[in-house]
């Protein structure tokens, strides 16, 4: 069970580590210039505008709307609202080009859904927002952080307990309205111990190194919440630094002797491609002793080819964390370490839903294992359909319970009676397997595609289109779509791609590498230019909203909205022209 003495607010841990000496947070700026704090730094800093909040009329229990894109200022505003005793929102940025009326749209929803009476932001988005006023009337003021600039000295603490909301996380809505997540300060505390001390076995020495955007429960929670209840420095960067230069996160990592550090598949995939052998001059990486991953379906072969790459320059596979969370539970739900996979016969488990062992020789689908429930806390899984508990190898969803588990989603009671049990499991639309007590995932239970009765996951058709040569890796969508004649849905992928032609011969290899992988051939691929498949702002592929614009006949080249772009220079360059402002769509981890 959780040590007594890790079970506090996020302010009394705040306080807790102002006593240690030594930097908190460091703050690494595109021009590599740094801006560093101590912990004693961050709890006056945070004191200041916490008590510049009350000033303003907030009360306990008011709800403030972040919309920060950098860390130096999202940290000290997310920490000072709770230090006044306030619950943060935090939305995400603008990030994509065009789509001004959706983001406004999606901003709008949630400050009026969460009851916001603040909302923080610079500038530039500021300009953009509107008359926000008119669809959110609990809006009383919408401030910079040059206007919370108070009296440390004159902080009161609001009195906070472990029962009280610390702040509410809305899901990326990809597939509907984003849900508020109420996650407690005991979730909280729960959590940041299963993480920090159960699976990670933190020490004095360890130090975190973060591009993940702060808008998001693994960037938010994995690397400002958890470190601070454990007192763990952490080095932060830009999502956008990271996008545009994929070295710079082993360079931060090299300088600041990272030792713990996470990224999505994806982000190994794209640092193993795009990093330079010159750039890899003077790195040392053998500090890294975590490198997690998760947040969307990971691939062996990609944590394998990271591995063999920076091998040289000291990276160990015995440093990989496959995990396995999301915020509903507020953060994660299992660890394991290194490469676990296990390898299963691919037509038994598309067509009876067992993960019966694959022999040596035959054919085989290696599926990464993300480890067992944490002490405290459980993991079973159960039939689709008449909800009984299955037994181990079995296919199914992916039920949680623990201290861990949201209070549920604000102010919608049937949608949480629907999504926890009375008994306090909840349901997390994930499908997969125990094995040996270790946790495999196959898929989300709405994305599966039937095909003449046989069940296939559409994470292993994107991974076999991913493999081939003009293609973008983690850039392809598979869906179903209704054909008529077919008798069926029609099996559809999207694959980018930068090539700027041979897409007919691109198309006929993703067919024949996905039958091959899959022995499922695959009715339409559709070849598109780079920036075409909607995403969320985590990254993760939008599959039923690509598969709506094919449908519509509006799939068409887009800006990449899971980018994870830095709003203010996307801003600036259309407030030049229009004095409007760009944005593009919004996790869950």
């Amino acid at each position: 069970m959780i040590d007594a003495k890790y079970l506090v607010t996020l302010p009394q841990a705040l306080e807790r580590a102002a006593e240690r000496t030594g930097y908190g947070f460091t703050f690494v700026r595109d021009d590599r210039t740094e801006e560093e704090h101590t912990w004693a730094d961050l709890l006056t800093q945070a004191k200041s505008i916490g008590t510049a909040f009350v000033d303003r009329g907030m009360k306990k229990g008011d709800h403030v709307a972040l919309i920060l894109p950098e860390a130096g200022e999202f940290v000290p505003a997310f920490l000072g609202v709770i230090q006044g005793g306030g619950v943060p929102v935090p939305l995400y940025p603008p990030m994509g080009m065009g789509q001004l009326g959706g983001y406004l749209d999606h901003c709008k929803h949630i400050v009026s859904a969460s009851r916001a009476r603040f909302l923080v932001t610079n500038a530039q988005i500021k300009a953009v927002l509107g008359k926000l006023y008119d669809s959110a009337p609990d809006l009383t003021a919408m401030l910079q952080m040059t206007d919370l600039e108070g009296d440390a000295s004159q902080w009161r603490d609001p009195g906070l307990g472990l029962d009280d909301t610390c702040f509410i996380q809305f899901t990326s809505g990809s597939t509907s309205k984003p849900k508020g997540v109420v996650v407690t300060h005991g979730n909280l505390a729960h959590n940041s111990y299963a993480v920090m001390k159960l699976g990670l076995d933190t020490n004095d020495e360890d130090r975190g190194v973060s591009w993940l955007p702060l808008f998001h429960d693994m960037g938010l929670i994995g690397f400002v919440i958890a470190p601070i209840h454990h007192a763990v420095p952490v080095s932060f960067m830009s999502p956008m630094t990271f996008l545009k230069r994929p070295a710079t996160w082993l360079e931060v990592l090299s300088k600041h002797r990272g030792t713990i550090t996470y990224g999505p598949n994806f982000s190994y995939a794209i640092t193993q491609k795009r990093v330079r052998e010159r750039d890899l001059e003077g790195l040392d990486l053998s500090c890294v002793r975590v490198a997690g991953c998760g947040a969307e379906p990971i691939q062996a072969d990609t944590l394998r080819a990271f591995a063999d790459r920076f091998a040289r320059i000291g990276f160990s596979e015995s440093a990989f964390v496959p995990s396995y969370g999301m915020a509903e539970n507020t953060l994660a739900i299992a660890f394991s370490r290194g490469i676990p996979t296990d390898r299963v016969q691919p037509e038994r488990l598309w067509t009876d839903g067992v993960a019966a062992p694959a022999a040596e020789g035959e054919d085989d689908l290696e599926i990464v294992g993300c480890g067992g429930a944490f002490e405290g806390h459980g993991i079973r899984i159960v039939d689709v359909e008449s909800r009984e508990v299955l037994e181990e190898r079995r296919v199914g969803e992916i039920e949680i319970s623990g201290p861990s588990v949201m209070e549920g989603y604000y102010e919608l009671p049937h949608v949480t009676a629907q999504t926890i049990s009375e008994d306090g499991w909840l349901r997390t639309g994930d499908l997969g397997y125990l094995a040996d007590g270790q946790i495999f995932i196959c898929g989300r239970a709405k994305d599966v595609l039937i095909v003449n009765g046989k069940n296939y996951y559409p994470q292993d058709l994107e991974w076999a289109g991913s493999d081939v040569p003009g293609v973008r890796a983690g850039n392809v969508v598979a869906f179903p779509s209704f054909k008529a004649g077919l008798g069926r849905e029609a099996v559809v992928v999207i694959a980018e791609t930068k090539e700027p032609d041979g897409h007919d011969v691109i198309a006929r290899e993703v067919k024949a590498e996905i039958a091959k992988a899959t022995g499922l051939t695959v009715d339409e691929v559709v070849v598109a230019p780079a920036g075409t498949i909607p995403k969320t702002s985590s990254g993760k592929l939008q599959r039923r909203r690509a598969r709506q614009l094919y449908e519509a006949g509006e799939l068409e080249q887009r800006q990449d909205e899971g980018a994870l772009k830095v709003a203010g220079r996307l801003v600036e360059s259309q407030l030049a022209h229009l004095k409007l402002g760009i944005f593009g769509r919004k996790n869950r981890s």
